[in-house]
């Protein structure tokens, strides 16, 4: 068995992409395992194998398993919409918690020890307190949150009964685009506030709705954590190093405990990018909480991992400059 043999489950998506270009960039044998439904065949790195199929698939993950015979699976997979997870939460129990369970099986019993799993900081729902650590109550407020606690749980029991060992890395607001430009795929469908504040500047969108201007923040607008997608990357080479040589599982939030308001960030486009964007107020969402932000002290101390690109401006300019290579 190839010790550098690695399974990226969902690495043709848009975390995925960037963990995978990781992975390559420190000469691991990677394989990706990807159905395409959101993520695009060229974001993947050409040093990768690439495998389409998808985890609901029994006949199709156990054909990966045999032929790849990783080591270690990274298992990013996932639908991830909050909205919609309430519309329809069939959907999201079939591919985050029944994929998962596949993943999970199919590694006992081609005798697969590791994962790493990405997860969210929607386990936590509305903050307790602030920041938030790893010891918060997990309470989420939408069915995509309870489906990636569900799926963590799941992960831990594997690990008491079946000797598997785990990273489990909570992200915050994952943003950006690799700064060296070497994935240039768009997210499909985007659901998250900076695709749609790139959209709106490109003239896809008339606008951009601002959903509340009351909350008690410093503008009246909520305020997150946003963490660059490269610095995820990075986090999950990082786990795998310390998972592999240590054998300890660990859970980690991936955040910087910077907030940036949803009106700094409309009018960092004005400042770093030269660009207007066009907003309305409107209500609210339900469950949406004020103030949204963690620390990555545990990371720091567990493996090592301090965010480098995770600052508004190079999130902004390296989403805009993708932005533009996809209009022109």
């Amino acid at each position: 068995m190839n010790p550098k043999k690695i399974l990226i489950i969902g690495g043709a998506g848009y975390i995925g992409s960037h963990v995978t270009l990781e992975f390559c960039n420190h000469n691991y044998d990677v394989v990706v395992f990807d159905n395409l439904s959101t993520g695009h065949k060229s974001n993947i790195d050409n040093r990768a194998e690439f495998i389409k199929g998808s985890i609901l698939n029994l006949s199709e993950i156990d054909d990966v398993f045999n032929k790849v015979k990783p080591t270690t699976v990274i298992h990013l997979s996932a639908l991830k919409a909050a909205g919609e997870s309430m519309i329809n939460p069939m959907k999201y129990s079939e591919a985050n918690i029944i994929g998962s369970i596949n993943v999970l099986n199919m590694m006992v019993k081609h005798n697969v020890k590791n994962i790493i799993f990405s997860s969210t900081a929607a386990v936590y729902g509305v903050p307790q307190y602030l920041p938030i650590n790893e010891l918060h109550p997990l309470n989420p407020v939408n069915y995509y949150g309870f489906t990636k606690k569900s799926i963590e749980d799941y992960i831990q029991w594997y690990a008491k009964l079946k000797g598997i060992h785990y990273s489990i890395l909570r992200y915050f607001n994952a943003a950006g685009y690799d700064v060296n430009g070497k994935i240039i795929g768009l997210e499909k469908e985007p659901q998250n506030l900076l695709p749609i504040v790139m959209e709106v500047i490109m003239g896809e969108r008339s606008h951009l709705n601002i959903f509340g201007n009351d909350y008690n923040t410093m503008d009246g607008t909520c305020e997150r954590d946003y963490i660059h997608v490269s610095d995820l990357a990075t986090a999950h080479y990082l786990s795998y190093r310390k998972l592999i040589n240590n054998n300890e599982n660990f859970l980690l939030n991936l955040a910087t405990g910077e907030k940036y308001s949803v009106l700094e960030v409309v009018n960092g486009c004005e400042s770093f990018l030269g660009e207007k964007v066009n907003y309305k107020f409107t209500d609210r969402r339900l469950g949406d909480p004020d103030l949204l932000y963690s620390d990555s002290n545990l990371a720091f101390e567990k493996i090592g991992w301090k965010p480098q690109f995770s600052d508004l401006k190079t999130i902004l300019t390296s989403m805009y400059n993708v932005y533009k290579k996809n209009r022109n």
